[in-house]
């Protein structure tokens, strides 16, 4: 989940979809990604209910490993 879109930050998409009235929103995986990464970005991010955060430039063994856990 990108933390900032132009219409709705990822911060509030993530409330809604952990809020949706479906079996699978509070377990599907989402992880914020954003440029951001201090310890008061990282705790906003699971505060609103993300699973984790990985900071920008990503790679595709840290992707991976974020989201075998």
């Amino acid at each position: 989940m990108d933390i900032m879109m132009p219409v709705k930050d990822g911060l509030e998409a993530t409330k809604e979809i952990r809020a949706l009235p479906r079996s699978d929103a509070k377990s599907v995986h989402i992880l914020a990604m954003s440029a951001n990464a201090f310890e008061s970005d990282i705790q906003e991010c699971l505060k609103a209910g993300m699973d984790g955060h990985i900071a920008k430039p990503i790679t595709m063994e840290l992707l991976k490993e974020k989201l075998a856990k």
